[in-house]
C-alpha cells in the first residue's frame, strides 16, 4: 500500500512539474488531437500563455513600436491578414503571404519553407526580420526590462527577469493555445449527419475522391505538414521563390512549399504562399487545371476534370471547415 501511495505521489509531482494541469485546460475543440505537444523545458502554464498573449498584441517588439504580432496575425481573420504579402515596419513588403497560426502547436516545422523546427525558435524570427518587426533581441529584452509591468509578469511566469529565452517561451506558449475546431465538418464526422447538406456532402466526396485533396490535406489539422510543388509562382522557366529548395538543397524541393491547414480556409483569402489566388474558386480552378507545369511538379497534381457543379460543391464543403477559434487558457 505504501508503495502505491509513493507511486501516486510521484506521478502527481511529475504532472505538476510538466504543467499538465494547465495543459488540460487547453481543451482542444472537437476534431483536434486532445494531446498538445510541448518541449520539456517549456511546459504550458496559464502564466506563460497570458504573458505571451500580452506580448503578441504589444507593439513594443517592433523597431518603431508601430506593429505587433497581431498586426499581421489578426485574431479577427483567423490569425492572418488580407494582404497577398506580409507588410512590416516602415511599410516594407516581405516575399510571402502571412501564414495563419491556427493549430500551429501541432506543427512539425514552421514557415512556408519549414526552415525552423520548433515554435520556440520560430516566434522570434519575425521580431528580428528586417522586413517585419526589425528589432534585435537584446533591444527587445532591454525594453521589456524597463517597462513598468513586464518584469513582474516575467517573474510570475518564469521566476526571473525578462530574457530572450523566456520571451520565446512565452510567445510559443500563447501560440499553442490558438486553436480552431468544432466546425460543421467536425460535427458531421462525429456522427451528426444533419451538419452538412447534400451539396456539402458531395463536396466532401470530391475532397476525398475525384479532387484528390485529401492526399495532402489530411488528419485532424487537414495538412500533412510536408512540402509540395503545385506550380505556383512558376513563370518563364523559373520560380520567383524556390521555397523548400533554399533550405534542403534538393532539386526535387525547388518550388515546394508546406501544405497549410485548411481550418477556417474560407476566412483566409488570398491563398498560396504568394497570395496570388484571390478566392477559393480560383484555388479550385488552379488545381482542376493541374497546376502550372514545371520540372518539379508534385506527382499528385494533375488535371481533375471537375464539372461546374462539382467545383461549387467543393467550395461549399470548404466553407464547412470554418470552426470555433479559441486562444488562451481558460479557467
Amino acid at each position: 500500500m505504501a508503495y502505491r501511495r509513493l507511486i501516486v505521489a510521484t506521478l502527481f509531482l511529475l504532472a505538476a512539474a510538466l504543467g499538465l494541469e494547465a495543459a488540460s485546460a487547453l481543451r482542444p475543440p472537437l476534431g483536434l488531437d486532445a494531446f498538445m505537444p510541448f518541449p520539456a523545458d517549456n511546459p504550458l502554464t496559464r502564466e506563460k500563455a497570458a504573458l505571451g498573449r500580452k506580448l503578441f498584441v504589444d507593439p513594443i517588439l517592433s523597431a518603431d513600436r508601430s506593429i505587433s504580432c497581431a498586426s499581421c496575425h489578426d485574431p479577427e481573420r483567423s490569425f492572418t491578414d488580407e494582404r497577398p504579402k506580409a507588410v512590416g515596419v516602415f511599410d516594407q513588403v516581405g516575399p510571402r503571404r502571412v501564414p495563419k497560426l491556427l493549430n500551429r502547436g501541432y506543427g512539425r516545422s514552421f514557415f512556408w519553407d519549414g526552415r525552423i523546427p520548433t515554435l520556440e525558435e520560430q516566434v522570434l524570427q519575425p521580431v528580428i526580420n528586417s522586413l517585419e518587426m526589425d528589432l534585435e533581441i537584446p533591444e527587445a529584452v532591454a525594453r521589456l526590462a524597463t517597462d513598468p509591468s513586464y518584469p513582474a509578469e516575467f517573474q510570475e511566469a518564469f521566476g526571473r527577469e525578462p530574457n530572450a529565452e523566456d520571451l520565446a517561451r512565452a510567445l510559443a506558449s500563447y501560440v499553442r493555445t490558438i486553436l480552431s475546431g468544432d466546425s460543421r465538418y467536425d460535427r458531421f464526422v462525429a456522427g451528426a449527419a444533419e451538419a452538412l447538406d447534400d451539396t456539402e456532402r458531395l463536396g466532401l466526396e470530391i475532397f476525398r475522391g475525384k479532387g484528390n485533396c485529401v492526399t495532402c490535406h489530411l488528419g485532424p489539422n487537414l495538412t500533412d505538414e510536408r512540402f509540395h510543388n503545385t506550380g505556383v509562382g512558376y513563370k518563364d522557366g523559373r520560380f520567383a521563390d524556390d521555397g523548400r529548395f533554399a533550405i534542403s538543397g534538393r532539386e526535387s524541393d525547388r518550388g515546394a512549399f508546406k501544405t497549410p491547414t485548411l481550418r477556417n480556409v474560407a476566412q483566409t483569402a488570398p491563398y498560396m504562399h504568394d497570395g496570388s489566388l484571390a478566392t477559393l474558386e480560383d484555388v479550385i480552378d488552379d488545381y482542376d487545371n493541374g497546376g502550372t507545369q514545371n520540372p518539379y511538379l508534385d506527382r499528385e497534381i494533375r488535371k481533375l476534370g471537375l464539372t461546374d457543379a462539382e467545383k461549387a460543391a467543393l467550395a461549399a464543403f470548404l466553407e464547412t471547415l470554418t470552426g470555433t477559434v479559441q486562444e488562451g487558457l481558460r479557467p
